[in-house]
């Protein structure tokens, strides 16, 4: 996320938090930053040290693990930009102390990977997430917005908790199974709504944000890609792009427009406008939770069930 200005190229960004990132290494000591994340009721006489790169992901491995972790979220301020985040010594020393880290990966927090690279860890568990779904960077690196991954973060944080803690692998098993089927229901419920009903309606986008959930929910995105990936790198788009998406809300090719309200560019501000002024409904996500403090799956609730309400503003069904 990014606000209005001039835009900044990723390679710079990866730059200054790579720097940083040696920076706040070097301040590394053995005691631990990680904050205490319980939700569980069974105090375990092992707690598995936990750091997750962004909250989005920590939110999740929280509730996994209950009271038999401590997880610290290094991205958990709505104001904060996990692109171009700098680390901290705090940082350096929960990540040096951690048993088991979760960072996104494809290029979206190297300042992670720079921190784990610069401290290996002898008996730390690295999960990254764009290994563990197969996407290769320069894909699109924004998997929690994908339920399908989602779903396969979930079986590996608890694969490696088991792992991590054998003794107590039937209450990681009921964490998950719990987490799945009563904590996610309404999350998975709005999915399937959505996807049963509005399949292949086209909408329009701001960034490569809403790419993979609208690939989730069985939306046609409409916007081209060059533009989505511009306003997620924080580059210009170009003219023809900006074109292309002039007509599309003009011509009402679109039935909604979804954008990131964290990164209202000009170019966004003037879609969303324009969008409006056609009465073509806009809905709005945010690329890490909002508000502070909010669960994963509140969020997305809440996001799902505004996109729910412009698709059925704009369609009747």
């Amino acid at each position: 996320m990014r606000t209005a200005g001039t835009p900044i190229s990723r390679s710079a960004r990866i730059a200054a938090g790579g720097a940083t990132a040696i920076a706040a290494l070097a301040a590394v000591s053995g005691c631990s930053t990680a904050s205490s994340a319980n939700a569980g009721s069974t105090k375990s006489s092992k707690t598995i040290k936990v750091v997750a790169a962004e909250n989005f992901w920590g939110s999740i491995a929280a509730q996994l693990g209950g009271d038999h972790v401590q997880v610290k979220s290094i991205i958990d301020n709505p104001n904060a930009d996990p692109h171009d985040y700098e680390p901290t010594a705090a940082d350096g020393r929960a990540v040096a102390t951690a048993q088991y880290t979760l960072v996104n990966g494809i290029g979206y927090d190297a300042w992670a990977d720079k921190l784990l690279s610069a401290n290996p860890g002898g008996g730390r568990t690295d999960l990254k997430v764009g290994d563990l779904v197969g996407i290769k960077p320069g894909g699109n690196p924004h998997r929690w917005y994908s339920p399908d991954n989602v779903h396969q973060v979930i079986e590996k944080i608890t694969a490696d908790y088991k792992k991590k803690d054998p003794a107590d692998a039937a209450y990681f098993d009921t964490r998950k199974k719990d987490f799945e089927t009563k904590t996610l229901a309404p999350y998975t419920k709005l999915i399937a709504d959505i996807k049963a009903t509005y399949a292949g309606t086209p909408i329009g986008a701001s960034e490569s944000i809403v790419s993979p959930l609208a690939e989730g929910l069985g939306l046609k995105m409409r916007t081209p890609e060059s533009f989505l990936d511009a306003i997620s790198e924080g580059t210009d788009p170009t003219a023809k792009d900006k074109q292309t998406i002039d007509q599309q809300i003009s011509g009402k090719q679109i039935k909604v427009y979804v954008y990131n309200s964290q990164n209202a560019t000009p170019d966004v501000q003037a879609q969303v406008k324009a969008a409006k002024t056609k009465g073509i409904p806009v809905a709005t996500v945010t690329e890490t939770l909002t508000p502070a403090g909010a669960s994963f799956q509140a969020w997305q609730v809440r996001q799902l069930q505004g996109i729910e309400k412009a698709l059925h503003q704009a369609t009747g069904k």
